[in-house]
């Protein structure tokens, strides 16, 4: 697959259109490393919109790594709330903190050193010091395998045994030498924004010429599509107490009430961050609420007279569809519960929070909303 003067020829082009017609991204104004490590991994399972108001409050609240490593895991966390894939966050905390013990708050500038951070995979590592220190590796990504293989003609699962190691050799002979960084963020652009999945954009691809698809006629059908794993179907039940003051209970990842009452699976689906007392349905989500909240929370002498429905919500993790049957509960006083927060219920942005529970919350802001309850913030001050 290309090589001599063509390969050269397909650089030169590659490397012109992306000098030409790549996006302005906050990331690529600056060779920072810290900066280029929070933006590549952000931008995993995130689209590039979505990531940069995050990408830009994050490094206002976190400047620099030291300031990161320093952090309550809480407050980075709430400052990632929303954005999903929570572990990213996590992992993204300990690395600074590794970076900090281990390499004087700098980002190692070898695979070596750079792969054995948390959370920094093979991908990560090649475009981080490509990027940033000019390192010469070949990233590889969907976006990135996509353009090989219609460039060869590659048929078949792309991530299947073997395969993949085969289109990373074939990056690796890619790779311009002389712009690494430059060059990996070309194909990932191409690949982003001409080379889609979908009804490619070939004719104004700047490299057209070398695609074999094309010349064959099978653009539509490589990649093939991977055979994606069945879909589970998750059913929950979560309580929005609200005392006269409109204040509501949320509990703690690590509150012994979120222990012994959220199994190890629905926790993760909570991100394991604060949320609602949430349970798995079995028959009767009603019921079973109703029983959870008198055992656990000890609600049953001065407890609601009703649980009210709120509108279902729902939520998708990977190949785990969820919905949520939240129900809402008037009570006198809101219970007392070792590790747990009480919050105004427009006020969640204060902790951090998952996106299920944020959309628990809307449900439950509608509804005092839409009964006329005076005092109410609207709901888009759930989402600050």
């Amino acid at each position: 697959m290309l090589t001599g003067a063509e390969l050269s020829r397909f650089r030169r082009k590659l490397l012109n259109w992306f000098a030409d017609f790549q996006r302005d991204l906050p990331w690529r104004r600056t060779s920072d490393p810290y900066h280029i490590w929070l933006s590549e991994i952000m931008l995993q399972q995130t689209r590039v919109a979505a990531a940069i108001p995050y990408y830009e409050s994050f490094l206002r609240r976190f400047p620099d790594i030291r300031m990161l490593a320093a952090a309550p895991e809480e407050e980075v966390l709430r400052h990632w709330a929303g954005l999903g894939y929570y572990s990213r966050a996590r992992n993204l905390q300990k690395a600074a903190r590794q970076i900090v013990t281990e390499h004087g708050a700098r980002f190692p500038d070898t695979p070596q050193k750079a792969l054995a951070l948390s959370g920094v995979g093979a991908y990560s590592a090649a475009a981080i010091l490509s990027i940033a220190y000019g390192k010469k590796l070949a990233v590889l990504d969907g976006n990135v395998a996509r353009v090989i293989a219609r460039l060869g003609v590659i048929r078949g699962d792309l991530r299947s045994n073997g395969r993949w190691q085969a289109l990373q050799s074939t990056a690796d002979r890619l790779l311009a030498p002389q712009a690494p960084g430059n060059w990996n963020q070309a194909m990932m652009e191409l690949g982003a924004l001409v080379c889609t999945p979908r009804s490619p954009q070939c004719l104004v691809c700047p490299v057209t010429e070398f695609c074999q698809a094309r010349k064959a006629g099978l653009v539509d059908v490589i990649p093939e599509k991977r055979n994606k794993q069945a879909a589970v179907e998750i059913i929950l039940a979560a309580l929005v107490l609200l005392d006269s003051r409109g204040r509501t209970l949320l509990l703690s990842p690590r509150s012994a009430v979120g222990k012994s009452t959220v199994t190890q699976d629905v926790g993760v689906l909570l991100s394991r961050m604060w949320h609602f007392p949430t349970i798995p349905v079995q028959k009767n989500p009603e019921e079973e609420l109703r029983w959870f909240a008198e055992r656990t929370l000890s609600i049953s002498k001065k407890g609601p007279a009703s649980f009210q429905p709120l509108a279902k919500v729902r939520h998708t993790v990977t190949y785990r569809r969820i919905t949520v049957l939240p129900f809402r509960a008037q009570v006198r006083k809101l219970p007392a519960i070792a590790d747990g927060q009480v919050l105004g219920l427009d006020q969640l942005s204060a902790v951090a929070v998952s996106n299920l529970t944020r959309k628990v919350a809307l449900a439950a802001l509608a509804m005092e909303e839409n009964s006329g309850k005076s005092g109410t913030v609207k709901q888009t001050a759930l989402l600050c």
